[in-house]
């Protein structure tokens, strides 16, 4: 059950000036921007600070940063909308989606720039920093632009973690559900 309850309609005009801006035309907002809602201003920084759109890296990096966070911080409401979402297109299929949530980053089935991705979401949510050999790594992989968004990604879905667990955010009917390891 969720400890804050999402806002219901008729929303407020500021309200409602965000979720069309957050929600592709027809989809009705999800529970988490209407559970945010509750503080309008949170939900436009949110808004605001989405990295959903073409960056600087791909798509499949991109997902994968952020699918690979939210399984490493248990949170299954933003595993299952990414998931449902994007991981198709991301080019996800079930075993890839087991193997980010529960498997190791060295397993051979990624690759390099894969692999380092699943390693930086792995520190930074372990430890917070990379260390010097890490970084080296990434760097010889990497522009410093897609560091940048990188470590930002798994920062930002780090926080989106934080809010969908502690408020208890119910999970949207229609998205996946988070692996879990079998016993």
């Amino acid at each position: 059950m969720p400890r804050l309850s999402p806002i219901a309609p008729p929303y407020t005009d500021e309200v409602q000036d965000s979720f069309r801006k957050l929600m592709p035309p027809g989809m009705e907002p999800l529970g988490l921007f209407r559970t945010l809602a509750h503080n309008p201003r949170v939900l436009r920084r949110i808004q605001r600070g989405g990295l959903l759109d073409p960056g600087s890296i791909s798509l499949r990096l991109r997902e994968l940063a952020i699918l690979r966070t939210c399984a490493r911080c248990g949170a299954e409401y933003e595993w299952g909308v990414h998931v449902t979402l994007f991981g198709g297109a991301a080019g996800f299929d079930e075993a890839a989606l087991e193997r980010i949530a529960l498997g190791l980053a060295s397993d051979r089935s990624w690759t390099d720039e894969e692999r380092l991705v699943l390693e930086l979401c792995d520190a930074l949510h372990d430890h917070s920093t990379l260390s010097d050999g890490q970084w080296e790594a990434l760097r010889l992989a990497f522009e410093p632009a897609q560091l940048v968004e990188l470590v930002t990604l798994a920062g930002l879905y780090h926080a989106v973690s934080f809010l969908v667990n502690a408020l208890q955010v119910a999970p949207e009917p229609w998205a996946a559900a988070l692996p879990r390891y079998p016993g």
